[in-house]
């Protein structure tokens, strides 16, 4: 029988990828990831919480368990990547290079020198027979953006037994095995912090540097704490609603001026927010290369946007995006992810966007 590796975080989907493997006749094995050595708000360590869901699903699966700490490469190779990026008042995913520098890459070469043939996860994904990452089945829960990042080379020692099930039937799963975990709420927090505060998480590394909002004609109209706790298009959270002297609208963030410590915002959505083009830098193909160097396809330029048609240029290692209609709030740091039916073809993180009007403040 081939051994395989379960990377197990506690959560309903990895749980039924271990227990529809060993169903299988694989020869399988449950790994906990640790990644943060930190307490949350509460004073709770919720590693402790997951893993004790993991020691009760692998033991009624029938499955042995270990846990692996990975809390140094994470801090080293995501975390200080993430602080440094919002110290340039761009707003990263780190769960996006979690899964490309800890999961994909230190778990996997960890799980492969156990002896395992493979690693297995939970994710909504799937793999067509040359090895390249599509959309898993459930349009609700597919996760192909956030592995945007990987090569074929990994995904070629990689295995997503759920990728197929749409998420009502995982949990259905669960629940006839008697999973303690089978009703365990999904985690829409960023991948280290969890649903915790996330101005006050990163307010203990980041010192606040205080300064003017200002609207898009350069009226003093309140204080920010701070440009890294704000992203485009970022409506709530501002402190400056029941003002008398504006439209009435909502106040959206359309922009930031780092050397002067601005935080730019206008009432109501207007053209200043919305862009027609971004250039990256550098963008990752999992086949190796473009489909071309000039070519159609879609786009999501965050995890729950639909897709967008696009035009896509390859210049260099990166690429100009056309948008055939004008997109909001397109952010740095944020990665763009490019399909062509349900293939993904690869992404990478936006650097520069062409906003419909230009922001002169």
């Amino acid at each position: 029988m081939d051994h395989i590796v379960v990377g197990m975080s506690g959560g309903v989907d990895s749980s039924v990828a271990a227990f529809i493997l060993k169903q299988q006749g694989f020869d399988v094995v449950g790994i906990f990831m640790k990644n943060w050595e930190e307490t949350d708000e509460n004073g709770v360590c919720t590693a402790t919480a997951d893993y004790a869901d993991v020691r009760s699903v692998c033991e009624t699966i029938g499955i042995p368990y270990y846990t692996v700490n990975f809390a140094n490469e994470y801090r080293n190779r995501v975390f200080s990547y993430f602080l440094d990026e919002y110290r340039k008042g761009r707003t990263p995913n780190p769960d996006v290079l979690c899964n490309c520098e800890i999961k994909f890459k230190a778990f996997l070469d960890f799980s492969l020198s156990t002896g395992a043939g493979l690693l297995a996860t939970g994710h909504y994904c799937r793999l067509n027979e040359d090895k390249l990452l599509m959309r898993g089945a459930d349009p609700g829960k597919d996760q192909s953006y956030f592995l945007a990042g990987l090569k074929r080379s990994q995904l070629a020692r990689v295995v997503f037994p759920i990728g197929d099930l749409m998420k009502s039937e995982v949990r259905l799963i669960a629940k006839e095995q008697g999973f303690t975990n089978a009703l365990k709420k999904d985690s829409t927090g960023v991948c280290f912090i969890g649903e915790r505060n996330f101005k006050q998480f990163l307010m203990q590394y980041l010192p606040a540097q205080r300064g003017d909002i200002v609207d898009e004609r350069g009226r003093k109209i309140g204080t920010h704490d701070g440009l890294m706790y704000y992203t485009l298009g970022q409506r709530r959270g501002l402190g400056i609603g029941g003002r008398t002297d504006g439209t009435g609208e909502s106040w959206f963030v359309i922009g930031k001026d780092l050397s002067r410590n601005l935080l730019i915002v206008q009432q109501g959505e207007h053209e200043e927010l919305y862009s027609s083009s971004l250039d990256a830098d550098y963008v990752n193909w999992i086949a190796g290369a473009a489909p071309g160097t000039s070519f159609d396809c879609t786009a999501k330029f965050r995890y729950r946007q639909p897709d967008q048609a696009v035009h896509v240029t390859v210049s260099g290692d990166g690429v100009h995006v056309d948008f055939k209609k004008p997109q909001r709030a397109v952010t740095p740091g944020q990665w763009a992810v490019f399909y062509q039916g349900d293939l993904c073809l690869g992404g990478g993180p936006i650097d520069g966007v062409k906003p419909l009007k230009p922001i002169t403040v």
